[in-house]
C-alpha cells in the first residue's frame, strides 16, 4: 500500500503490535519492528533491508542509518521468533477463530549463490525443477473467508546439517538437526494445537505419500486429507484376507491372515481407479468468479497395502479419492483422508479441494510482502524476517476484514431504509467477488 494509506492505519498497527508483541524487550527494539514491517507493508518492488530502508527514511525523513538499525533488529537482536510466534496464534484465534483447514505446504525460494542459509540444489514446485533454492515448510489457517499464515520453518538439507562448521558460521543452533519435511510439519502443527487450534489438515502427495506422517497425523488426533503418489497400494476395505493359520505348536504363532504373504500382489491407486472407471461422475465443489467449479471424482473405503507384498498387513482403513478430467486419459491427482465412512463424495472433494487457497495466499506473501526477499545469510535473520511478514499478513488480513464487515453493514442499512428485505444476497454477492483474488494489496479491498 502507499505512504497515505499506511499513514490512516498507523493506530490500527501499533494496536496490533501492542497485542502481538509487547516491547520485545526494549523500546529501541519495539520501535525498529513497527518500522520493519512499514517497510512490508509499503509499496516496493523489493521487500528486502536496503531498498525498504530506503524507503522509510524518505517518508519518515529521519536522520537515523536506517539499513544499520533494520540490519541489527533482524540480523543480531536475539528476540524469540517462536515466542513471538506464538503470540501472534493466540491473536489469530482470537480475531479469526481457531478452526478451519490446516494447510501444509513447502515452498522455494530461490537463489544465486551458496551462502545463504540452508540453500542448496533441490526441487522445488515454486519452479517445477531443481535448483539453488531455500525450502521453507509452511502452515497456514483457511477460513470461511480467509487464509493466514500460522507458522515457517526453514527446510535445512541433509549435507547442510552434516556440515557443522558450515552451520556454526550461519548461526544454527547446535541442537537443529536434520529433519525430514513430514517432521517438520508435524512439530508444527503440535505447536499450533498448543495455541488451540483444530481442524482438517491439507497436504499435497510430498507430505501424504510418507505413511510414518500420515500414521502420526492419526495418532495426534487429527482429521486429514492428503494427496498421495499414484504408486501407493490398495486393497479393498472389506476385502477377505483369510483366517489366520491355526497355530502348529512350532515356532511362534502365527499372527497375520493367509493372504498376508511375500508376493502377496495389489493394485496401485491408479490402477485401481483404471479398473472402477464407471464409478466416477461429475462433481461441483463451490462457486467461482467464472462459474461453478466441477471435475469428475469417485471415492472408494480400501486399506493402504503397499506392503503386502513384502507380507506386511495392510493399515486401517480410509478414503480414496481420485480425480480424472473429463479429456484425460489417465487420472490426474489421488487423495487419502480419515474423514468419517459416512462422508458424502462433494464433501470429500471439497474438502481436498480446500488446498487452492495456498496460492493466492503465497502470491500476497512473495510478490506483495516479500516472503522470499530476504538477503541475508543467517538462520536468525530468515526466520526474523520470515515471521514479520506473517504478522503483516495477519495485520493485513484483520483490516480486510474489519472493513468489509462495515461495508456489509452499510449495505444492509442502506436496503432496509429503502423496505429491501433482501440483505442476505449482499454478503452472497461479496462471497461471489472475493472469490477471485485482486491483483492489489490494498487494505481497502477484501481478498476472499
Amino acid at each position: 500500500m502507499d505512504a497515505r494509506k499506511l499513514s490512516k492505519l498507523r493506530k490500527d498497527l501499533v494496536a496490533f503490535l501492542d497485542a502481538v508483541v509487547g516491547t520485545l524487550g526494549n523500546a529501541r527494539r519495539r520501535r525498529w519492528c513497527e518500522a520493519y514491517v512499514r517497510g512490508v507493508l509499503l509499496d516496493g518492488q523489493r521487500k528486502s533491508i536496503e531498498p525498504m530502508s530506503v524507503r522509510l527514511k524518505k517518508i519518515e525523513q529521519g536522520e537515523e542509518d536506517y539499513e544499520q538499525a533494520l540490519q541489527q533488529f533482524i540480523n543480531q537482536s536475539p528476540w524469540d521468533e517462536q515466542v513471538v510466534l506464538d503470540s501472534l496464534q493466540s491473536w489469530v484465534g482470537r480475531r479469526f477463530g481457531a478452526d478451519g483447514y490446516l494447510i501444509l505446504d513447502d515452498t522455494g525460494f530461490p537463489k544465486q549463490g551458496q551462502h545463504s542459509v540452508g540453500v542448496a540444489r533441490q526441487y522445488t514446485g515454486t519452479l517445477g525443477k531443481v535448483a539453488s533454492c531455500q525450502v521453507a515448510v509452511t502452515l497456514q489457517l483457511a477460513t470461511d473467508r480467509e487464509v493466514l499464515g500460522l507458522d515457517a520453518r526453514l527446510y535445512l538439507p541433509q549435507a547442510w546439517a552434516d556440515d557443522r562448521e558450515r552451520c556454526k558460521e550461519s548461526g544454527i543452533p547446535a541442537e537443529v538437526a536434520y529433519q525430514p519435511k513430514w517432521q517438520l510439519a508435524l512439530a508444527m502443527l503440535r505447536r499450533a494445537r498448543v495455541n488451540g487450534f483444530s481442524g482438517t489438515v491439507l497436504a499435497d502427495s510430498l507430505f501424504g505419500t510418507v505413511t510414518e506422517f500420515r500414521q502420526q497425523l492419526a495418532a495426534d488426533g487429527w482429521t486429514y486429507c492428503v494427496g498421495i503418489d499414484s504408486t501407493l497400494k490398495v486393497i479393498a476395505a472389506d476385502a477377505d484376507l483369510g483366517p489366520v493359520p491355526k497355530y502348529s505348536g512350532r515356532g511362534q504363532p502365527p499372527k497375520r491372515p493367509l493372504k498376508v504373504r511375500a508376493g502377496a500382489k495389489s493394485p496401485n491407486v491408479k490402477q485401481w481407479a483404471v479398473e472402477h472407471a464407471a464409478d466416477f461422475h461429475k462433481v461441483t465443489w463451490r462457486e467461482g468468479t467464472k462459474g461453478k467449479m466441477a471435475g469428475r471424482f469417485a471415492a472408494w473405503r480400501v486399506r493402504p497395502a503397499h506392503k503386502l507384498s513384502a507380507g506386511k498387513e495392510p493399515l486401517e482403513a480410509c478414503w480414496l479419492l481420485v480425480e480424472w478430467p473429463k479429456d484425460s486419459e489417465h487420472p490426474a491427482k489421488f487423495f487419502f483422508s480419515n474423514l468419517p465412512p459416512t462422508t458424502s463424495l462433494k464433501r470429500l472433494v471439497a474438502t481436498a479441494k480446500s488446498r487452492w487457497w495456498i496460492e493466492h495466499s503465497y502470491r500476497e506473501l512473495k510478490d506483495e510482502l516479500g516472503l522470499d526477499h530476504f538477503e541475508g545469510r543467517s538462520w536468525r535473520g530468515w526466520h526474523h524476517h520470515v515471521v514479520l511478514v506473517l504478522w503483516s499478513y495477519a495485520f493485513l488480513q484483520d483490516v480486510r476484514r474489519r472493513r468489509a464487515k462495515k461495508g456489509a453493514s452499510a449495505q444492509r442499512y442502506r436496503c432496509s431504509a429503502s423496505n429491501c428485505k433482501s440483505s442476505w444476497r449482499v454478503g452472497a454477492a461479496a462471497a461471489c467477488s472475493a472469490d477471485k483474488p485482486s491483483a492489489s494489496l490494498s487494505p481497502f479491498s477484501h481478498h476472499r
